[in-house]
């Protein structure tokens, strides 16, 4: 497969107590954690009510692809994105499975609107304005590696810059036996095709292999959503380390190499 090449213009992250980029690279590289974090995140671009009611999914989501555009100094409209997300928002999933099997008239119409997988990629486009193609992306535990490829393959088909959301929150119901997951993890890139001094490159290949648990800071902090095997990846830029293997599906990796700005 062919070598993809992108720039890093912009990184965000939140996690129960990392609530930004800047705060989780200073505990990754030297432990600090900040005296108070918010409990949950706030999406700006909703409504106060919106922003309430939200799904912790959708708000994390939002939370770090508004952040991720803010770094860039990028209008979050003029972005194609892409959301990868293992399970969506499965407490809706599960609620609604649970109330099908009972009482079906008694199923909230708000609710239901936020149990399809791309909730977050439709908030995001109704709260940024945004017209450009979106795309939600679930692969197990390959998730992000595939929106990444997704976004990369994106960008050497001409678009000039892409966003990516990954992002997880808790398992409930029978599927926490299958895919369990914990917390509330989220983390945004914007790419761009073109180089930017100062900003860090990435190169990602396609090839067979095994990527094995990551024992990165951030990755055995957070090693317990489903989102944790993006953390690799943060782990690296964060530290400055080169590398980074991703879990792409079963036997296959992508290897990701880092020019660091």
């Amino acid at each position: 497969m062919t070598t993809l090449v992108a720039t890093i213009e912009g990184i965000a992250y939140w996690s129960r107590g990392l609530p930004s980029w800047a705060a989780a690279r200073a505990f990754a590289v030297d432990g600090t954690l900040p005296v108070e974090a918010p409990a949950r995140p706030s999406p700006q671009l909703l409504a106060p009510n919106e922003r309430r009611r939200a799904p912790e999914t959708v708000a994390v989501a939002l939370d770090v692809a508004l952040a991720a555009c803010v770094a860039a100094g990028r209008e979050p409209a003029s972005l194609p994105s892409v959301f990868a997300s293992t399970h969506g928002e499965l407490s809706i999933t599960d609620y609604m499975c649970s109330t099908l099997t009972g009482d079906a008239r008694t199923i909230s119409p708000t609710r239901f609107h936020n149990s399809v997988h791309n909730a977050a990629a439709g908030y995001w486009t109704i709260g940024a304005g945004a017209m450009q193609a979106t795309t939600a992306i679930s692969a197990y535990d390959a998730t992000f590696a595939q929106g990444l490829l997704e976004a990369m393959v994106q960008l050497a088909a001409g678009n000039e810059a892409v966003l990516l959301v990954g992002y997880d929150g808790t398992s409930v119901g029978p599927l926490t036996a299958i895919s369990p997951s914990e917390g509330l993890l989220g983390a945004a890139l914007v790419l761009s095709r073109a180089p930017a001094a100062g900003r860090p490159q990435l190169q990602v290949i396609l090839a067979d292999g095994e990527a094995g648990a990551s024992e990165g800071v951030l990755a055995r902090r957070d090693a317990d959503n489903a989102m944790a095997p993006m953390l690799a990846l943060f782990d690296a830029l964060a530290s400055g380390q080169r590398s980074a293997l991703l879990k792409a599906g079963p036997g296959r990796v992508l290897r990701v190499e880092i020019a660091h700005g």
